[in-house]
């Protein structure tokens, strides 16, 4: 069997003795040697052609996101970025993704060596995946400014029939850059969307705020009890579960600290669950690239209760694990490049004509 073979990135001495021998203590995979900074790293990946890149974010010489940028720009691989669970630290760890990262691994803010180590099945398994996954040079991508003449008076022709529409998503592993790729695409009277990322609970905010200045929709992460709006997204927070409920007419949001599902919370299958309870054929599902099979059992009952649902292909995601679970299971109607999902997803409505969605 060949081993997976990583390269560690990090400025600390001590975090890179540690990860070393959590990935050596694994029998697929092995530390090929561990660099301070980024220019070593260069010279080491020319030498080693490592498989995989564990990357710290600050560093001396060269800022981690610099290296990173240029790494995806000249020579493109599979990087687990090593991040602290802070505000700033999160608004970091989603510009890494954005560039390329495949995922994270928060570092414990207090007692590394026995947090890092509690983390090692959390580490590995991000590597294994990130060893498999696709990785790919992202282009440059221009966002119309949030505030433009749709935003203020969106236009008459084919508006939106019915709020009680709406849009569901789950994604994981390479779901936030998916997930914007999508949103970015939607026009501002779009219906209410509900999303379902894995996330730790520092992120979710800078998530959907940075998701929130893309888009021409307004994204917030989503808190118990709100309605849910036409051209508004809400994010599942990283504490709880996110169920779509009704009160009256209107649709409403609910947090639940229930126990985790498919080891997850927030998980896709929750989300999926109360859509189909509660919204059955006004909804359209969405499942994005991914790791495991959470919310493959949520869109089968989607589907079940009249909802139509798409997943995305194998080409354009990241980690085809979701999305093939959940067509496995039977739960899917359309399989699309990530790309084609807006367009879609929009026609199937009957809401803004194809003109109104951004290419």
């Amino acid at each position: 069997m060949n081993k997976i073979k990583v390269l560690i990135v990090d400025d600390s001495a001590l975090i890179r003795s540690v990860l070393a021998e959590i990935i050596n203590s694994q029998p697929d995979m092995e530390a090929l040697g561990a660099a301070p900074d980024p220019l070593v790293a260069r010279e080491m990946i020319r030498n080693l052609n490592p498989d995989v890149l564990t990357l710290d974010v600050e560093m001396p010489k060269m800022d981690g996101l610099d290296f990173l940028e240029r790494l995806m720009r000249l020579r493109p691989m599979p990087v687990v970025m090593v991040s602290t669970l802070t505000e700033s630290g999160s608004e970091i760890t989603l510009r890494a993704l954005e560039l390329g990262a495949v995922d994270f691994v928060s570092k414990p803010k207090l007692d590394i060596v026995s947090g890092m180590k509690d983390y090692t099945q959390e580490i590995t398994d991000k590597i294994r995946v990130a060893a498999k996954a696709r990785i790919r040079q992202r282009l440059p991508q221009s966002v119309a400014p949030k505030l433009n003449a749709d935003a203020v008076l969106p236009a008459l022709a084919n508006r939106v029939a019915s709020t009680e529409k709406l849009i569901i998503i789950g994604a994981s592993t390479g779901g936030t850059e998916a997930i914007k790729d999508v949103l970015v695409q939607l026009p501002p009277d779009c219906p209410g969307i509900l999303i379902t990322q894995h996330m730790p609970e520092a992120f979710t905010k800078s998530f959907a705020a940075r998701l929130d200045s893309l888009s021409r929709i307004s994204v917030k992460e989503a808190a118990h009890g709100e309605r849910v709006l036409p051209g508004h997204a809400y994010v599942a927070p990283g504490h709880s579960h996110l169920l779509l409920k009704r009160s009256g007419a209107n649709y409403i949001t609910e947090l639940s600290q229930a126990p985790p599902v498919n080891r997850h919370r927030p998980a896709v299958d929750v989300l999926f669950r109360s859509a189909a309870n509660y919204a059955g054929k006004n909804a359209v599902g969405i499942i994005l690239t991914g790791m495991g099979k959470d919310g493959a059992a949520g869109m089968l009952e989607m589907k079940q209760a009249g909802a139509w649902n798409i997943a995305q292909d194998e080409k354009s995601c990241v980690v085809f694990g979701m999305p093939k679970e959940a067509i496995a299971h039977g739960g899917v109607d359309e399989i699309l490049p990530l790309h084609e999902i807006p367009r879609r997803v929009m026609a199937h409505l009957g809401t803004l004509g194809s003109r109104a969605v951004r290419v």
